[in-house]
């Protein structure tokens, strides 16, 4: 997936995403442009037959274009809608596939509210480009054209109305720069408050629970007074720019008509000639199309510039290598993973897990156990040294070979899909992921998972049992947590559990660890885990202390080291 590096360059493929709506748009206003410049003249024409006593011919031709002008109208409307909407599909598309193609880590540099602003605001501001463009440049069309019409009509004519075009250009050059900061500033205020708002809903509970719902609702709206400047600021702008076009427009209209009315005077213009100067002066003055163009422009490149953001980081890549025959053997060599601030999260690992082994992975909070279950799942890649799967490495697999192999689930996993039986196939293929056409309560594959993952019975006790919807599902956290361990269970080769028996009761986690061991097929499993009966049942223990591996041996033997033991008391990490 190649990445775009710069508005410019994403609203270019944004109006070619337009496709032939965006062609028939620009055909339509291009034809509605020349019959509005033609049609000046035709009346003029039409002014003089009727002084000389000629016929009506002209009168029709003006009817006619009357005529074109409205149905130009009518299809600019429709086909600038159609291809506005074409082009904001694929561009959410394309944003939405990106941000599920790079690094995880990447993603949560932005709050998700204000991702989904810019997935539904401002790509929808941004799919006006097309129509913008089209108009920006049609709109053009008749203040030059009326330049030169007055200019074959009478030289001093079109120099009036060029001086005057060229102090509005002036006008609306500096309302372009000045709008394009306000609009911008507004989109960022605007997504700051939604992730705010989107994180405050998250925690609802907590908030409820503390009694901070007015701290609460201070925060997430704090920012409204700048929202609200950035806002009136925009307004401020386009009205000053409307007020000058408004009070410019009137004024080089009399003077082109008092230039006009001096040229019949003087016999330089016959009276249609100067009916048609008039028309030209104010088709040539009306920038008030040019205007609404121009606001639409500088909100649709505000847009592309926040959608470029986020597309601009590379995706990570994707490899084409498969797994050979194998049963898991995990390992890791050199592997360092640094936070935002570069401060090392994880320093040097070096870690083998054998082929169908199970290891817990121990350590006080802020140790690096959820960074070392996600770079050994391939969920992002360490910024040194790698990881291998069965000798391969997991940035060589390809994406389906990896999703394949290695299943994740976590302590509050996100259940993804309309009911709970998507919730579970989510990693199946999607023939075994599909729902039956029968009255079976599942597809063998996902029925399969959810009685190792202890959860079937908790889904027959639903309405509709699998077919049940999630947002009609009333699910525990330990529920929800056995169905985030269904999806994970298929997984061929290594399972990676961080935290994912968290909200489970022991004799439920015992059950699922038995169902981990007895079917595990060859299956690898790292447990990040903060309970001592997980570490003791496991094979091995990876003890981690300050991102560093302190020490990789069975929790019995460990277990004599007062520092391991106090990891326990301290209540462990669920990061």
């Amino acid at each position: 997936m190649r990445t775009l590096d710069g508005p410019d360059r994403l609203l270019r493929r944004v109006v070619r995403d337009g496709g032939g709506w965006t062609v028939l748009l620009a055909a339509v206003a291009l034809t509605g442009a020349v019959a509005e410049l033609a049609l000046p003249a035709a009346l003029g024409l039409a002014v003089d037959a009727a002084v000389g006593g000629g016929g009506a011919s002209w009168t029709a031709v003006a009817c006619g274009l009357v005529a074109v002008l409205v149905l130009t109208d009518i299809l600019g409307d429709l086909a600038g809608g159609y291809g506005a909407v074409r082009a904001t599909a694929r561009l959410r598309r394309r944003l939405l596939r990106h941000l599920f193609a790079v690094d995880v880590r990447t993603v949560r540099r932005y709050p998700v509210g204000d991702l989904v602003g810019r997935l539904v605001g401002q790509t929808a501001d941004a799919g006006q480009a097309g129509t913008a463009v089209v108009f920006g440049v049609v709109a053009l069309l008749p203040p030059l054209g009326s330049v030169v019409a007055l200019t074959l009509l009478e030289p001093l004519l079109g120099i009036t109305l060029l001086a005057g075009l060229v102090l509005l250009a002036g006008l609306m050059r500096a309302f372009v720069t000045d709008a394009s900061a306000a609009v911008a500033d507004y989109q960022r205020v605007l997504g700051l408050v939604a992730g705010r708002l989107l994180e405050a809903l998250g925690g609802a509970r907590t908030i409820a629970a503390a009694a901070t719902v007015d701290a609460e609702r201070d925060r997430v709206l704090a920012a409204l007074p700048e929202l609200r400047q950035h806002g009136h600021r925009g307004w401020r702008l386009l009205a000053g720019a409307s007020a000058r076009t408004a009070a410019v427009a009137p004024l080089l209209q009399v003077a082109v008509v008092a230039v006009g009315g001096y040229a019949l005077t003087a016999g330089w213009l016959t009276p249609g000639e100067l009916v048609a100067a008039v028309q030209y002066a104010a088709l040539g003055a009306g920038l008030g199309a040019v205007l609404a163009t121009l606001n639409r422009l500088v909100r649709s490149r505000a847009a592309a510039s926040r959608i470029a953001e986020p597309l601009a980081h590379p995706p990570r890549p994707d490899g084409d290598e498969t797994l050979p025959a194998g049963c898991g053997e995990l390992r890791l060599r050199g592997v360092g993973v640094a936070a935002e601030d570069g401060r090392p999260v994880l320093a040097g690992i070096d870690l083998t897990v054998p082929a169908g082994a199970t290891v817990a992975v121990v350590g006080r909070s802020g140790a690096g156990k959820s960074s070392l279950a996600a770079v050994a799942g391939g969920l992002h890649e360490p910024d040194a040294g790698e990881v291998l799967l069965d000798g391969v490495p997991l940035r060589g697999l390809s994406r389906a070979a990896l999703r394949r192999a290695v299943g994740h689930a976590f302590d509050r996993p996100a259940l993804v899909g309309e009911t709970v039986h998507d919730a579970i196939g989510l990693g199946l293929p999607a023939v075994a992921a599909r729902p039956p056409d029968d009255d079976a309560p599942a597809t063998a594959p996902v029925l399969a998972a959810a009685r190792a993952a202890q959860v079937a019975d908790v889904v027959a006790r639903l309405p509709d049992g699998f077919r049940t919807r999630l947002a009609d599902a009333p699910l525990s956290g330990g529920e929800a947590q056995r169905l985030g361990l269904a999806r994970a269970f298929p997984a061929e080769r290594l399972l990676v559990l961080d935290d994912a028996t968290s909200s489970l009761d022991t004799a439920t986690e015992h059950r699922i660890g038995r169902a981990l061991t007895e079917h595990a097929g060859g299956r690898t499993r790292l447990v990040v885990t903060h309970r001592a009966t997980t570490a003791a049942a496991a094979d091995l223990v990876a003890w981690l202390d300050g991102g560093r591996l302190r020490a990789l041996a069975p929790h019995r033997w460990l277990w004599a080291d007062p520092a391991y033991r106090a990891v326990f008391a301290a209540g462990g990490d669920r990061r």
